[in-house]
C-alpha cells in the first residue's frame, strides 16, 4: 500500500516562506518559490495573507520585487521554532 504524502499546514507554509526570507535578508519571488517549494499562484496567495497580517513586507527596486520579514514575522518564526522544539520532545512533528 502506498502512503499518501502529507500536505503542509498553512502554518508550516507561512513558516517556510518567512524562514526563506529571513535567511536571504530580502528575497525575490523566484527564490521563495524554489526554497519554499510552492507554485507561483499559491505563493502569492500566502504572501498577500502574510502582508495583511504584518509578517512580511514588500518593496520594489529597479523593477524587481523583494520581500522582507518584519519584526512581527521574526517573532512568528521564533515562536514556531519554539513550538517545534516543545513538540519534538514528545515525538510530535509539525
Amino acid at each position: 500500500m502506498v502512503q499518501a504524502e502529507k500536505q503542509r499546514s498553512t502554518i508550516k507554509i507561512y513558516f517556510d516562506i518567512l524562514t526563506v526570507t529571513e535567511e536571504e535578508g530580502e528575497a525575490k519571488t523566484t527564490r521563495i518559490i524554489q526554497k519554499a517549494n510552492l507554485p507561483h499562484d499559491r505563493l502569492m496567495k500566502h504572501v498577500a495573507e502574510l502582508q495583511k497580517r504584518g509578517l512580511l513586507s514588500e518593496y520594489e527596486d529597479g523593477g524587481s520585487r523583494y520581500y522582507r520579514v518584519t519584526s512581527k514575522g521574526l517573532e512568528f518564526v521564533r515562536e514556531v521554532r519554539r513550538a517545534q522544539s516543545f513538540l519534538s520532545a514528545f515525538g510530535v512533528a509539525i
